[in-house]
């Protein structure tokens, strides 16, 4: 489960997850968060892709590790 609160992007950057959502013609679950930097604009993400795991370098990453409140 995806809770509300701040996370780091694997590339460093950090962002507020807002909330989780449905897609209105698939149901599909979706992030709704908005970056804690520059602008601040609000995005969406599909909930699978937030979770799941990449490979850089040779290493295996979080996409979004949970940091806190």
């Amino acid at each position: 489960m995806i809770k509300t609160g701040k996370y780091r992007h694997f590339k460093g950057n950090e962002y507020e997850v807002l909330f989780v959502a449905k897609h209105s013609e698939t149901l599909e679950e979706m992030v709704v968060y908005r970056a804690l930097y520059g602008e601040g604009g609000v995005w969406v993400r599909p909930a699978a892709m937030w979770e799941e795991e990449i490979e850089r370098d040779g290493k295996r990453f979080k996409r979004f590790e949970y940091i806190g409140d």
